[in-house]
């Protein structure tokens, strides 16, 4: 049975922040004054529609406090121009770095807002040369402006497509860098990573990765660890998910409780030799 809530907010995140940072995270606030794992990601490590996300699972397992620094959305820049985040995240004894597509992060074709990165901000004048024929005030979101260049002109499309698929690669790893290899990669969704990326569009979410991305930061990081959420998990459906009358749909495509008890179990063995 799905659990819908009737009220207008639905499930509290009990929203927080961390140092001097402006980015609202998900709490309760944990504390940084003692050893902790930080997670990094976008709305399923944030745990959307979720009571207990797998950070939270985590956090019962763990001789470590588990510090959920996921937002809705989130891409690299929301962390990499935030200097009170990275400093927080630089303390932690190991960052789990959901993997994400690559459209919410700057590029030397568009500007994402710096914290709310599916922002779309602007386009720069390399885009504008190579797309004369669009007219880019009508975009708010890199998703609608995405699909609408993939649909327009899929030829020029792929020139943009493999912009943002180097600079997701080269923006993690510098992540990494900055973490000094303490980085566990996770990769959640509903299929593993596929081996090339043809598929015509923006194909399925994460948006362009694929496992020669994935394994050229091997190097890179301390770990990978991909969950592909099981079938019977796929057939929970929004089976104890938590959300406001109307968004059901919404809740129906992200991963539910089960999906984040399988993320929780898969990550419990790497994180265990940092506890």
């Amino acid at each position: 049975m799905s659990f819908q809530m009737t009220g207008p907010l639905g499930l509290d995140y009990e929203p927080c922040r961390y140092g001097a940072s402006r980015v609202t995270f998900r709490g309760p606030a944990q504390s940084l004054h003692r050893p902790y794992a930080a997670f990094l990601g976008g709305t399923e490590t944030y745990g959307k529609f979720i009571e207990r996300p797998f950070p939270a699972l985590l956090r019962d397992r763990l001789a470590l406090s588990c510090v959920n620094l996921g937002c809705v959305n989130a891409g690299h820049d929301l962390y990499l121009h935030d200097p009170s985040i990275m400093e927080i995240v630089s303390r932690a004894r190991v960052c789990v770095l959901q993997i994400g597509g690559a459209q919410n992060m700057s590029n030397r074709y568009y500007t994402v807002h710096p914290r709310r990165n599916d922002r779309f901000v602007k386009a720069s004048n390399l885009m504008r040369q190579i797309f004369r024929d669009v007219d880019f005030t009508e975009f708010i979101f890199t998703r609608h402006m995405l699909e609408s260049l993939a649909q327009f002109a899929p030829a020029r499309f792929q020139m943009l497509r493999d912009e943002l698929q180097d600079a997701w690669v080269a923006r993690t790893r510098l992540l990494a860098d900055r973490l000094d290899g303490r980085v566990i990669l996770l990769w959640f969704a509903d299929r593993y990573p596929p081996l090339s990326d043809s598929v015509p569009g923006l194909g399925p979410d994460p948006l362009f990765i694929t496992r020669e991305m994935i394994e050229s930061l091997r190097p890179d990081v301390a770990d990978i660890v991909e969950v592909a959420t099981s079938a019977a998990v796929k057939a929970a459906g929004t089976d104890g998910m938590i959300f406001p009358a109307g968004e059901q749909a919404a809740a129906a495509t992200l991963p539910g409780p089960k999906a984040h008890l399988e993320v929780a179990a898969r990550l419990l063995p790497a994180l265990t030799a940092y506890a």
